[in-house]
C-alpha cells in the first residue's frame, strides 16, 4: 500500500508555531513517527509538505499518477479557503483523510468551514499528531483505493 500524507502551510513549523494548539513535536518527529507508523505495516509513506497551494494541488495529482491507494492531508488554513483543493481530490478520486492537529470546531468561527470535507471518506481533529496514525489505519482499514 502506498500513501501520500500532504501537510499545508505552517505545519513545517510544529514544535515553535502555537504549542497550545499543535502541542510540542516538532515537523521532524511527526515525519519520523509516521515513517515507524507505516514500516510497521508494510505501507509506503510520501510525505510533503508545502506553504503553496498549487504544490499541494500537484501533489495530490502526482499521487493518481503514481499509484497511490489514498492521500492523508492536513490543509492547514487551506483548508478554509481552497476550493482547487477540494477540486483536486474530488478529480483523483483517492480515499482520503483530513487531518487537523487541534480541534478546529472549538476555535475560531472562519475555522469551522472546510471546503475539502466534502470531497473526504473521514476527518480527524483534535487527536495531536496521533490523528495522522489514525487516518493511515482508517485507511489501511479501508484496503484505501476503495472509494
Amino acid at each position: 500500500m502506498k500513501l501520500y500524507i500532504l501537510n499545508g502551510p505552517n505545519l513545517n513549523f510544529l514544535g515553535i508555531r502555537e504549542p497550545a494548539h499543535y502541542g510540542s513535536v516538532t515537523y521532524a518527529q511527526l515525519l519520523e513517527m509516521i515513517a515507524s507508523h507505516c514500516r510497521e505495516r508494510n505501507i509506503e509513506a510520501v510525505c510533503r509538505q508545502s506553504n503553496h497551494e498549487g504544490d499541494l494541488v500537484d501533489w495530490i495529482q502526482e499521487a493518481y499518477k503514481e499509484g497511490a491507494d489514498g492521500i492523508v492531508i492536513n490543509p492547514g488554513a487551506y483548508t478554509h479557503t481552497s476550493i482547487a483543493l477540494l477540486d483536486a481530490v474530488k478529480s483523483v478520486m483517492l480515499p482520503t483523510v483530513e487531518v487537523h492537529i487541534s480541534k478546529v470546531e472549538e476555535r475560531e468561527d472562519f475555522r469551522q468551514v472546510s471546503y475539502i470535507r466534502t470531497a473526504c471518506v473521514a476527518t480527524i481533529t483534535g487527536h495531536g499528531v496521533k490523528g495522522y496514525l489514525e487516518a493511515i489505519d482508517l485507511l489501511l482499514e479501508r484496503g484505501a483505493g476503495k472509494v
